[in-house]
């Protein structure tokens, strides 16, 4: 079914309404597949008896997949349009879930690593149409809200994803199991762990022909293609001169950014029950702690839709934003203590960890517009390129795992410190810098 792509400006308010609803849909989906990753993590490492190391494999593996695909992802898009490429998207992931089905049957770990990787694969596709899409459909100076909006159906999903993985997968039984792992012999853990990974086949056979559909009817939903190719008159002059995406340094700097915070936001995430884990906290009990995060974070982007840009203008946001960043990581390293909290025995320091989930909401949000001002026809690649950026979700997390052996799960914390800086660093100046030179 072809459409004709129009501007963003010819569309009515139906259309942009029901084109953030549907975009909002598939924001759900990418955060009910993205964030099911910290669970995955610590189920993998007992399953199939992984170091720390190894375990964060799995974060690699999926999120390398951004920085593979991000840029043909563009040209895909550029060549099929919006639509058809997010159809793409959805059955590359369907693809990958379904690859779990053998991964489970041998249980072997690097055969799950290929399917999380084919679903980044597909998430890179989508995630490259729909956040320019999301970006531009509407004005400017609320673009951070309408991310925020988006980020709300991204972090529900997220909160959802592992407690339905662990209601699913897990049984009240098993923390004895996990006790007598290392007491068994080999014939008894090898059956136990087989036994253990084989849940996963059928909710993964459900995930992948839910998403086979979806990416149907995606192609077939009155979700109208846009026109990022043109540019306006004042655009295409100030863009004459440019023949590269690297000489738009806001938007490479953007990249970078983005790079940084996604890894603080996974860290956050996907680390916090092996943190809970090391005060001596179950895995059963330990579930719930992404979902705390991941709520700070809704709390975050409800804040940002109040108050952007009534009352504080989207860069400022982001300024507080990275600026608490770095003091929650101090706070993570220094502060020590016992607490009860929300049912749980904890050193207090988990609760910053916890609290990262509030700093870093509003930061996507507001690197997005900024880095892709003033891009015009550039739109598409520049936004494979921040796409691009998501890989850090695969590489700060085998930074942490790799301190977290070499050291312990709290001072590799300090990984955080260095990408918060920079973050300050983007709010505060680089997001102004347009020339690759020092004034």
């Amino acid at each position: 079914m072809a459409t004709a792509a129009i501007k963003v400006e010819n569309l009515t308010k139906s259309e942009t309404r029901l084109s953030v609803f549907l975009i909002g849909v598939m924001f759900f989906i990418f955060g009910f597949v993205s964030w099911v990753n910290s669970i995955l993590i610590p189920y993998f490492k007992i399953a199939c008896e992984l170091t720390s190391f190894q375990a964060y494999l799995v974060a690699f593996a999926f999120y390398i997949a951004y920085f593979v695909m991000s840029v043909p992802s563009s040209y895909l898009l550029k060549a099929v349009g919006f639509k058809k490429g997010m159809m793409f998207g959805f059955w590359a992931m369907a693809l990958g879930a379904f690859i779990f089905v053998p991964a489970a049957l041998t249980r072997t770990y690097e055969i799950f690593l290929l399917g999380l990787f084919t679903i980044g694969i597909g998430l890179a596709i989508l995630q490259t149409a729909a956040n320019p899409y999301i970006t531009i459909l509407g004005a400017k100076e609320r673009a951070a809200q309408r991310i925020s909006i988006m980020g709300i159906c991204n972090k529900a999903a997220g909160i959802l994803s592992p407690l339905i993985f662990a209601a699913v997968i897990l049984r009240p039984t098993d923390t004895d199991l996990f006790k007598q792992l290392s007491s068994m012999t080999d014939l008894e853990r090898n059956s136990a762990l087989d036994e253990l990974i084989r849940r996963v086949i059928n909710p993964y056979i459900g995930l992948g022909s839910f998403l086979f559909i979806l990416g149907y009817l995606v192609y077939r939903s009155p979700l109208p293609e846009i026109d990022t190719e043109h540019e306006s008159e004042e655009l295409a002059t100030a863009n004459s001169g440019k023949t590269s995406i690297f000489q738009f340094p806001h938007l490479i700097l953007g990249a970078l950014a983005i790079f940084l915070h996604v890894g603080t936001q996974v860290i956050a995430i996907d680390t916090i029950i092996s943190y809970a884990n090391s005060m001596g906290i179950s895995l059963l009990e330990a579930k719930v702690f992404p979902s705390y995060t991941l709520f700070l974070t809704i709390c975050g982007y409800l804040i940002g839709i109040a108050i952007i840009p009534r009352f504080i203008r989207q860069v400022n946001t982001l300024r507080i934003c990275t600026l608490l960043g770095t003091l929650f990581t101090l706070m993570i390293i220094y502060a020590q203590g016992p607490i009860s909290f929300l049912g749980h025995q904890t050193d207090i320091s988990i609760w910053f960890v916890v609290l990262l989930g509030l700093a870093n909401s509003l930061v996507w949000a507001g690197i997005w517009p900024l880095a892709l001002d003033g891009l015009g026809r550039f739109t598409k690649l520049g936004a494979s390129v921040m796409i691009m950026g998501l890989c850090g979700n695969a590489i700060m997390p085998l930074f942490y795992g790799h301190f977290a052996d070499l050291y312990d799960v709290r001072h590799a914390y300090w990984v955080l410190m260095p990408c918060y800086l920079y973050l300050v660093f983007y709010a505060f100046y680089g997001h102004k810098i347009r020339k690759w030179s020092i004034s």
